[in-house]
């Protein structure tokens, strides 16, 4: 039983963090940008993007 005492603090205060660490990402623009990064390594500096005139 007292190693619950011991446990069960420790893994609210780890809760807690990782909602402080993802609330902080949200604030600071983590998660605005999902398509851009993606399609971003598919293009050399001097690729165009795709979907343009063809011509």
């Amino acid at each position: 039983m007292s190693t619950l005492s011991f446990l069960i603090p420790i893994a609210v205060l780890m809760g807690m963090a990782g909602l402080g660490a993802f609330l902080w990402s949200l604030r600071n623009g983590q998660y605005e940008d999902m398509d851009g990064a993606a399609e971003r390594i598919l293009y050399e500096h001097d690729d165009k993007p795709l979907g343009g005139d063809p011509h």
